[in-house]
């Protein structure tokens, strides 16, 4: 009944819904869509149909995403005037999240009006995913475009074009999820947001969750060693914080390395009843680059 339960109270702030296009954080072929309940047969039928690191997903999924959890890593620093300033731990971890960038390695560069952040990217665990990126950052798509989803403390949303809808280098045609276990929704993660039909487009969000315990709960660790997560993975999200139930229901594409404060101060931007900023935070531009080693 805790599953349910939690399904039941919060299954929205999973899902990000916006004008136009409902790009739902959640995979639609793998969990219920928000107002329906997973029966305890049909849960059971879902565990027994998937393999087992899905069914892993699924039952974090399942138990306690709808519990509204918030998420993220940041780097530290001061907050913008009326926000809290959030501390994130030094990461000491060979996950792959936190053992780059290395010298030549792409990164992304946020230029936003609340400030700049950075995201080491991953093509070789998501080539689809980076492909479509960069080739949208190098049209320049993403400059000009507004933050249109703040979730506090969980999520800060971006990448609709004007008419409400994502996009493709590939005229529109979505592609599918590419899960790994390589790369997970820990605090500070760029993940490509999958829309109704469980695919991605150019629609991404920030993982903007509290570090440690403020988000993965001894609940929520206990659960993933139920369902056989590594250690490893494990310990970097007690560490650093984030978002278990995510992981396999989409893209993790990059890890913020430096400016998370920029994106904790948006995180905690005052939104509307449509987890809107009422202040508009635009993306100035969008580019790629090469890491350079200090």
């Amino acid at each position: 009944m805790f599953f349910a339960q939690k399904m039941h109270d919060k299954f929205s702030r999973i899902s990000l819904s916006l004008p136009g296009q409902k790009y739902a954080i959640l995979n639609s072929a793998y969990l219920p869509r928000a107002g329906e309940l997973l029966s305890e047969y049909e849960r059971r039928d879902l565990f027994m149909n998937k393999t087992r690191v899905r069914l892993a997903a699924l039952l974090l999924t399942v138990s306690f995403a709808l519990s509204g959890c918030s998420l993220v890593k940041n780097i530290g620093g001061s907050s913008g005037a009326g926000t809290k300033t959030i501390t994130r731990p030094a990461v000491e971890s060979a996950e792959l999240q936190f053992t780059h960038p290395a010298a030549g390695e792409p990164v992304a560069v946020f230029d936003t009006t609340a400030g700049v952040f950075r995201a080491v990217l991953f093509p070789e665990q998501a080539p689809q995913a980076y492909d479509n990126f960069v080739g949208l950052v190098q049209a320049g798509y993403y400059n000009g475009l507004t933050v249109t989803r703040v979730e506090q403390d969980f999520v800060v949303e971006a990448g609709q074009g004007a008419d409400g809808k994502g996009t493709t280098i590939w005229n529109g045609s979505r592609y599918p999820a590419e899960a790994t276990d390589k790369l997970h929704h820990y605090s500070g993660a760029l993940c490509m947001a999958a829309d109704s039909s469980g695919k991605c487009a150019s629609v991404f969000y920030i993982m903007s969750t509290l570090p440690g315990g403020d988000s993965v709960t001894q609940e929520l660790t206990d659960q993933m060693n139920s369902a056989g997560y590594r250690a490893e993975v494990v310990s970097a999200y007690q560490t650093v914080g984030g978002a278990p139930y995510l992981d396999y229901t989409d893209t993790v594409l990059g890890q913020v390395y430096e400016g998370m404060d920029v994106v904790d101060t948006i995180a905690q931007a005052a939104v509307d009843e449509n987890q809107k900023p009422t202040e508009t935070i635009t993306i100035n531009s969008v580019s790629i680059e090469t890491y350079q080693a200090q």
